[in-house]
């Protein structure tokens, strides 16, 4: 077999093995958090604080599913801040506080995020820019345009409608939290249950070896900036429903809280094993973590160190060298030897077989079987 045969067969494996030891540890830590949180601020899992944090936590969980997608695919999103604000700004801008002008913002807000999700996914994937570059200039642009539509002030509340809703409850959950679920749902199940999500992982976990076996690469990566993009934009409008009248620039506290919240739920910062469901947990353990350290009277300033710490712990965990640690306690040989190498086949036209043993198989044709969490009381 060729090398890049080899190399996607070892990237297939490592799709292959079990990650409830990755993915499950986030939702243990959540549960053990939720039942520490009383015995350390009495109030934090009162109905009036769960029923305060939920909301936040929705609105959270869908910018931290777009930056789960990026990071998946091995890059980091610095635009948050900026498409999270034109997402406010403009569903409380465009209709004036017109109802009847909520679908047109809304729709705008949508078209806002994919067109800024392209050009940061066109900047990466085309002009080899890096992420962080790429991003980070995208967000000054975002920024900019705010502060051009406002004139440095909003003047206007969300339109009712859109306010009634975002704080309206679904069988005494806040509708915003209920938003947030199915929408991860829905994206676990086409990152899980289809032909793009098994590229999308392949992608995520070594590009050269997707491409040497025919799969198109870049339209991989810059779907996951599209989707992101959306996922920014929607969340700024969501939150500004919530809120009313929302600040100009709400988003800024939402990048260091999505990148900790897709750390915690184990995702890998340097691509390709990932999970929009532990997201979501880590989501809930970021929230909840914020709300107790609230209660006991901490600054903001300590949660945001909370949230870098978080991030480094996820960074320097990725460079232990845990299989040669394992190897070593096991008297210096690996007992699982490595299985037969698995049929990567590419077909010449873009798309590729990948069929590894009883693990992922792909085929070009169709598809197969205000802080984020806390509001002062």
């Amino acid at each position: 077999m060729s090398q890049a045969g080899d190399t996607a067969a070892g990237t297939a494996r490592r799709l292959r093995m079990p990650t409830i030891g990755v993915f499950g540890a986030i939702w243990i830590a959540t549960a053990l958090l939720f039942i520490i949180s009383p015995l350390v601020a009495s109030e934090s899992l009162s109905n009036s604080a769960i029923q305060a944090m939920l909301p936040l936590a929705g609105i959270l969980a869908v910018a931290a599913v777009g930056q789960t997608l990026v990071i998946q695919q091995g890059g980091l999103d610095l635009s948050v801040p900026g498409m999270f604000s034109l997402g406010v700004v403009l569903v409380v801008v465009v209709p004036g506080g017109d109802p009847g002008q909520l679908g047109v913002a809304l729709l705008l807000v949508a078209l806002v995020g994919f067109a800024g999700g392209l050009l940061n996914g066109l900047a990466i994937s085309r002009l080899g820019i890096t992420p962080l570059v790429a991003t980070l200039g995208m967000n000054g642009i975002l920024i900019g345009v705010v502060l051009t539509v406002t004139g440095g002030s909003i003047n206007f509340e969300a339109t009712s409608n859109w306010s009634d809703f975002a704080s309206s409850k679904v069988f005494g959950i806040p509708m915003l939290f209920v938003v947030a679920v199915a929408f991860v749902l829905v994206m676990h199940f086409l990152l899980r249950r289809t032909v793009w999500g098994r590229r999308f992982d392949l992608v995520g976990a070594n590009p050269a070896a997707a491409r040497a076996a025919g799969l198109r690469v870049e339209r991989v990566q810059l779907s996951s900036y599209v989707i992101a993009g959306f996922c920014y934009a929607i969340a700024g409008a969501l939150l500004a429903g919530y809120l009313g009248r929302p600040q100009l620039f709400a988003g800024e506290e939402y990048l260091l809280t999505s990148i900790a919240a897709v750390v915690l739920g184990g995702t890998a910062l340097g691509g390709g094993r990932g999970s929009v469901i532990a997201t979501l947990a880590g989501v809930l353990f970021i929230s909840q973590l914020n709300q107790v350290v609230l209660l006991l009277g901490a600054t903001q300033a300590v949660q945001y160190m909370i949230q870098g710490a978080i991030i480094a712990l996820g960074m320097g965990l990725r460079n232990v060298p845990w299989h040669s640690l394992r190897g070593k306690s096991g008297g210096g040989s690996d007992p699982d030897p490595s299985p037969p190498p698995d049929r990567v086949e590419g077909h010449g036209d873009g798309s590729a077989d990948v069929r590894p043993r009883g693990g992922i198989e792909e085929s070009g044709g169709g598809a197969s079987a205000p802080q984020p969490g806390v509001v002062n009381q």
